[in-house]
């Protein structure tokens, strides 16, 4: 089974790929990414053992979204010792499929922004 994912927008979209897809998950995760991405995940995955690959959508888009999501999946991709690639443009997960059908493996994956962050100085 192939997981993949995509944070780069409002809308976070975790999938579940075998020869087609198994099973999808959208939903509008807001300023909550980071506390509900893993147990997204976790709910359509279930067991992370039967994990064979990762697929992550790399940008451009939000900075913090892609951070999150570029980042949960490659801790899980080094604690489960799984190969990952990334992937971005409209058909993403047709061409991550294919690049890991093809034995490919990016060991780490680093977002494509888009743009310089938008990073504001702190108040003192």
């Amino acid at each position: 089974m192939i997981l993949a994912i995509k944070t780069a927008d409002a809308v976070s979209e975790v999938y579940l790929l075998h020869d087609t897809l198994v099973q999808e998950k959208t939903w509008e995760a807001g300023r909550n990414l980071s506390t509900e991405l893993l147990g997204e995940i976790e709910k359509i995955v279930g067991s992370f053992d039967k994990l064979t690959g990762l697929i992550v959508f790399t940008g451009p888009g939000s900075f913090t979204g892609l951070r999150i999501g570029i980042s949960t999946m490659n801790a899980l991709a080094y604690g489960k010792n799984l190969p990952i690639v990334g992937a971005n443009g409209e058909n993403w997960l047709e061409k991550g499929k294919k690049r890991l059908e093809n034995g490919e493996n990016d060991r780490v994956i680093v977002p494509e922004y888009g743009g310089e962050a938008n990073i504001t100085i702190p108040k003192l």
